[in-house]
């Protein structure tokens, strides 16, 4: 049913193309308002006749759900605005400001449920019942599920992070109707009247903390958050693949909204081979990036020296070293420069974002390892931290 859905909104052109994106972010919003509205209207009545506060929260909650949805199509839609003089790589983070509003309305939406819980604990009412109370809640609790699983989907299959900021606002909403049909029922039988107030409560905290992860996944991406092992493993592949790329480094991920991501990396290639070859080689992997990732990447080109067995054996000690300091050190860029006294070796150290060591430290004790084996060798090391 779904994916009839879906196949009737994009026309069966595909998942990954922009226009396919902003169609189901559309669709999204118009049918998360439909739903919402419906729900409004029929918890307020609901709640209106209980005289229940968190059914009546509830209630409120939909209506902000709905303007969740407006901003979700209105952000959908300006992120999908072509590039222009002032936008250079397009509009894409728009998406990404738009899915924060929602996590704002969210914030809003527990903060009120917060407060009418305070009041109703303080001033506990008594609840009228009726079971189609009960089954107008139950309805909407379906609802809201169908709601989650639908932009589930299409989450996962756009990667649009309004949708999966609506997945959670749906879910949240499956949550706080649940814990109002409990509340509804224990103050109805039980002597305990401000169960409707503390259920509402613990509702809205849980809302609450929801809302924080959505703003931290959402600030990841504005602030520049690495790129997933799985993008990084796919680029590694498709340039390992080409005999002639013995090696990359210095990958830099750059993402202005999704099908908008631009990246740079190095490739050790032999220092021996043909340049014409090598540059045509680059093009190649820079092109199928470009067609099976929907990148923008520039390959820039790092000659290494290769089957040379001094280089080699130094190289190998570096490796060697570097291995009994710290398994998760790396290094790059390695060039050798023999001298009538003493042997320069220059490399990158790639180390992780340690804070109990600082790079003099680091420095020092893979000096003091080399001084170890050769004291011949001075070390001209850059220290750096991936990108990745």
């Amino acid at each position: 049913m779904i994916r009839n859905m879906i196949d009737k909104t994009i026309n069966k052109k595909g998942w990954d193309t922009s226009a396919a994106r902003e169609k189901l972010g559309i669709f999204s919003g118009i049918f998360g308002i439909f739903c919402n509205v419906i729900l409004c209207g029929l918890k307020f009545f609901v709640g209106s006749l209980t005289g229940s506060v968190s059914i009546t929260a509830d209630a409120v909650n939909n209506l902000s759900d709905a303007g969740s949805s407006i901003v979700t199509i209105a952000g959908t839609k300006l992120a999908g605005k072509p590039v222009d003089e002032e936008h250079p790589f397009g509009h894409g983070r728009a998406e990404y400001i738009s899915a924060l509003a929602v996590a704002f309305l969210i914030f809003m939406m527990s903060i009120e449920l917060a407060k009418g819980s305070v009041e109703k604990i303080i001033n506990p009412q008594n609840i009228k019942f009726n079971i189609w109370y009960i089954a107008v809640l139950a309805f909407a609790i379906i609802t809201k599920l169908f709601m989650a699983y639908f932009n589930h989907i299409l989450y996962k299959k756009t990667d649009n992070l309004n949708l999966k900021a609506v997945m959670q606002d749906s879910l949240n909403d499956c949550i706080a109707t649940a814990a109002t049909i409990i509340a509804l029922l224990i103050s109805c039988f039980t002597p305990f009247k401000r169960a409707d107030g503390i259920i509402g409560l613990i509702v809205a905290i849980v809302i609450f903390i929801a809302g924080i992860n959505i703003v931290k996944d959402i600030l990841g991406r504005l602030l520049g958050q690495p790129p997933s092992q799985e993008l990084v493993k796919n680029i590694e592949e498709i340039m390992l693949s080409e005999e002639q790329i013995t090696g990359i480094h210095d990958l830099i991920v750059h993402d202005y909204g999704p099908g908008r991501i631009i990246a740079s990396v190095h490739a050790e290639v032999p220092a021996n081979a043909d340049i014409v070859e090598i540059h045509d080689i680059i093009d190649n992997v820079e092109k199928k990036i470009s067609e099976e990732l929907k990148i923008v990447i520039c390959v820039h080109m790092d000659p290494i020296v290769m089957d040379d067995e001094e280089v080699d054996k130094y190289k190998n000690l570096t490796h060697k070293i570097i291995e009994s300091l710290n398994s998760k050190y790396s290094f790059h860029d390695f060039k050798m420069v023999k001298g009538p006294t003493h042997t320069n070796l220059i490399f990158d150290l790639v180390v992780p974002y340690e804070k109990n060591k600082t790079s003099a430290q680091i420095l020092a004790q893979l000096k003091n390892g080399f001084l170890q084996e050769d004291e011949t060798i001075n070390l001209v090391v850059t220290v750096e931290h991936s990108y990745v």
